[in-house]
């Protein structure tokens, strides 16, 4: 019985995990570039007792890397990037990378992000346009044009697959691996005038809350109804 106790509200507490985490990429659905939380849930063997117990295990957070769909919007600081490929920009927390391409331009001419985080070169320095000579023309392999003069390039970093990932600002991340510069643009590439989307389909997220929730539920249901059983149980042998 005491088994069965902490099976169900291992359950529970997995469930927890995975409704939070919907929950998050619903919210950041229509956050560009935003990169949806996965969580992985593992079984843990418990030999307390004579007879084996599997447990759900807390479940382990990780961010996808799929991609998410093209918007079209014609402005020229807007970039998306195409591939398995990352933004460089420059946090408090240090260099991290991101999917969102929505920047701007300051009087300046530094280039940033929207919440004002610099928009790096390949080289992890700040990158620096000429406010006076009129929108830049950025090509595939992040190079940017101001009229017939290049001005500097956007770098374009690949993260390792075997990295793992943390959250930063500007629905960024920051690998555990460092990150290298893009070399081959014939897979990963920049597009101009388009942005990136999150890659969650608010769809199948309301559907996975709504079976989580309902498993919810039914495991802690299924709590109540040991635990009842179990008082009931004490009160009959106690003579209560």
């Amino acid at each position: 019985m005491q088994s069965a106790f902490y099976v169900s509200l291992s359950a529970q507490v997995a469930l927890d995990r995975r409704l939070t985490t919907i929950a998050q990429n619903v919210a950041n659905a229509s956050t560009a570039g935003y990169r949806a939380t996965g969580v992985s849930f593992g079984s843990v063997l418990a030999r307390a007792s004579a007879t084996p117990t599997a447990y759900v295990s807390a479940g382990e957070d990780f961010i996808s890397r799929a991609s998410g769909d093209l918007t079209k919007t014609d402005n020229p600081l807007d970039v998306a990037v195409v591939g398995d490929a990352w933004l460089a920009i420059q946090t408090p927390q240090g260099v991290a990378y991101t999917r969102d391409g929505r920047m701007q331009m300051l009087e300046t001419g530094e280039v940033q992000t929207l919440l004002g985080l610099p928009v790096l070169d390949a080289g992890n320095s700040p990158i620096v346009l000429d406010p006076t000579a009129g929108p830049p023309m950025i090509f595939r392999d992040g190079m940017i044009n101001q009229g017939d003069r290049q001005i500097g390039a956007i770098g374009l970093f690949e993260i390792d697959g075997a990295a793992d990932l943390r959250r930063g600002e500007n629905a960024s991340v920051i690998p555990s691996i460092p990150a290298t510069a893009v070399v081959n643009f014939a897979r990963n590439g920049i597009v101009q005038g388009h942005l990136e989307g999150a890659n969650v389909n608010p769809v199948n997220e309301i559907t996975r809350l709504i079976m989580a929730h309902r498993s919810f539920e039914s495991a802690s249901a299924a709590y109540d109804m040991m635990d009842s059983s179990q008082r009931n149980a004490v009160r009959t042998l106690g003579g209560g």
